[in-house]
């Protein structure tokens, strides 16, 4: 094992003179030990002088004999047990016994500093301690924000000498140790362009390409090279090679996840893993129960990124998976377990409960885009869940300064399209028209026309607002730089111009010019109107055809002079013989349902 000499001198004891020692001083901080091992023992045979960093240590009276397997003869012959096997034992059970303690200390340690003055105390620092060091600090600074380290740490002589021995000789590390390094600086941000990271990159990429290389340690790898964006594909393709060669039960769940994240980096290659990727979608199936709920958002990212729909089980088993953890999700969690539900169009009733109870209780303290992303699954879904439309509701009116334009627009859609008022309504919209009064211009054009046709399906007509909307000026930012303006956009223009005929007589504004509206709302994409359900559609059919007696007296699919079409119409001027006076006939007009219409015979 490499050491780096933080003091003089490095002592080594008998076996039996170290176990009593540990014994009295089993309750004693490691600092403490190592100065009554110093002062109170007397050192075996010699003391010895300074290693440099990257020397394994092997003992001056056991050098000759000394090999890897412990079973070299004797020079006369015999085999030789006894100097050897106690010289490693002793050895050995030194090591296990200082790396127990080091790093029990070390998990106790809460900052950078602390970790620094601790490890100034030790005689010597193996190269897996001293990355094991590197690690606390980059996780005790990871709990501040995702900064770099302060200046006071980086100019620390102790943090310093760690990361000059690392840059040194980084052949000389063991593989965990330099994976381990390389990722705690990266993590630290430490500058990509330093001889020190290019160093332990430029060695990763050597023992890389020898092979040999542990999963795990390959995993890291992996993770830390897409972190600091280094080596493009190339490297990470090396990386999955050698993955796929080794057998996907020695894989813990964080490297399935860490697999998945490399994957996701060279989407460019999906087709050609894509046999590879659907082992590991089958196998990932037995690990779902063990994955913590950051292992669990990662993993549906990176099913988003690559596309998976065909892994529908493993979708709906992180999905019964995910109702446990919806408590303990981040933030960020959160938003990244939302958007996969919504790419993948999955959603179940456990959920949207687990949902509801998170949103009511903590929605003031939810970060916008997360709340964004609870109303976009809502509406995509259409669930219409009182508790969160609520609760958002109410959010906006308290705090409707932490969101941007974007994010309103967005918060408020889904009322109009599940056609829901909320409570505090007259609130909620006063507020939102002084925003709109004073940040109207700040609002992209295609996100203010969603939030004001929003408006309008709630009968809260923007009567202030439509001469901005309907003026040339706003049509042509609205337009872009494509050629003609989009179906959707301009059907949300012509629904919000009959609202101002129809319900706002007193508008006198500009009008809608014909070459902006729509003739039907009912589009092959992007309807306005939900496209009725074509199994109930062919049986009111059939039931209208027996009941009239024949397709001719009524006519389906039918368009109105104001752009709705009605599922089925009686024909003009039917003469049906046998029917009475007054018929009940389907109709169909802007929403999913049909209702029941009383037609009368001409």
């Amino acid at each position: 094992m490499a050491l780096i000499t933080l003091r003089k001198n490095l002592y080594r004891v008998s076996d039996f003179q170290m176990h009593r020692a540990l014994a009295a001083l089993k309750n004693q901080p490691l600092n403490h030990v190592h100065k009554v091992v110093k002062e109170r023992l007397c050192p075996w045979l010699c003391s010895r002088q300074p290693e440099p960093f990257g020397v394994r240590f092997h003992h001056a009276h056991c050098k000759k004999f000394h090999s890897k397997n412990g079973n070299d003869l004797h020079p006369l012959g015999g085999p030789v047990f006894s100097q050897v096997s106690d010289c490693d034992r002793l050895e050995q059970n030194v090591k296990n016994e200082e790396s127990q303690m080091f790093y029990k200390r070390l998990s106790n340690l809460t900052s950078s500093e602390e970790v620094l003055s601790f490890i100034s105390t030790m005689e010597t620092l193996p190269d897996t301690m001293a990355a094991g060091a590197l690690q606390r600090i980059c996780e005790v600074e990871k709990k501040d924000g995702d900064q770099g380290l302060p200046k006071e740490i980086l100019e620390n002589s102790i943090f310093q000498a760690l990361c000059f021995q690392f840059e040194k000789e980084p052949s000389q590390l063991s593989n965990t140790s330099l994976v381990t390094a390389l990722q705690a600086l990266i993590l630290l941000h430490v500058d990509p362009q330093s001889s020190l990271l290019l160093n332990l990159v430029a060695e990763c990429q050597n023992r890389l390409r020898k092979g040999g290389m542990e999963v795990r340690n390959l995993c890291i790898l992996g993770e830390s090279l897409i972190t600091l964006h280094s080596s493009g594909c190339v490297t990470l393709e090396l990386i999955v090679n050698q993955l796929q060669g080794e057998k996907l039960e020695t894989f813990t769940p964080e490297d399935i996840v860490a697999l998945y994240r490399i994957l996701q980096a060279c989407t460019e290659k999906v087709d050609e893993h894509q046999t590879f990727l659907n082992k590991i979608n089958n196998f990932s199936l037995s690990i779902v129960s063990n994955l913590s709920p950051k292992l669990i958002s990662q993993m549906l990212t990176a099913l988003v990124v690559l596309d998976q729909s065909q892994a529908f089980p493993l979708i709906i088993k992180l999905g019964k998976y995910v109702v446990r953890h919806v408590p303990h999700f981040t933030n960020e969690e959160l938003r990244r377990v939302l958007e996969a539900f919504i790419y993948f169009g999955h959603h179940d009733t456990f959920f949207t409960k687990a949902l509801e109870h998170r949103v009511a209780a903590v929605c003031l303290t939810l970060d916008p885009e997360v709340v964004c992303r609870v109303m976009e699954y809502c509406s995509r879904e259409l669930i219409l869940s009182k508790p969160i439309l609520n609760a958002v509701a109410e959010t906006f009116v308290c705090q409707t300064e932490k969101f941007s334009p974007r994010q309103i627009s967005a918060l408020m859609e889904p009322f109009g399209k599940l056609n829901y008022l909320p409570p505090n309504a007259s609130a909620l919209f006063r507020k939102l028209e002084n925003v709109l009064f004073t940040h109207f211009n700040y609002f992209p054009p295609k996100s203010l026309l969603k939030l004001l046709h929003s408006c309008s399906l709630n009968e809260c007509h923007p009567v202030n607002f439509l001469a901005k909307i309907f003026k040339p000026l706003f049509l042509q930012r609205l337009q872009g730089k494509e050629s003609h303006l989009d179906t959707l956009s301009r059907a949300q223009l012509t629904q919000l111009f009959l609202a101002s005929v129809l319900e706002c007589p007193f508008y006198k504004g500009p009008k809608l010019l014909p070459k902006y509206q729509v003739k039907s709302f009912l589009t092959p994409c992007c309807s306005l109107e939900t496209p009725v359900d074509s199994q109930l559609y062919r049986y009111v059919k059939i039931g209208l055809t027996n009941l009239l007696g024949a397709r001719l007296y009524f006519a389906p699919k039918v368009l109105t002079p104001y752009c709705y079409t009605i599922a089925f119409s009686p024909v003009d001027q039917c003469n049906v013989e046998g029917i009475k006076a007054k018929k009940i006939v389907f109709v169909r007009v802007s929403h999913e349902e049909f209702f029941l219409s009383s037609l009368t015979r001409c």
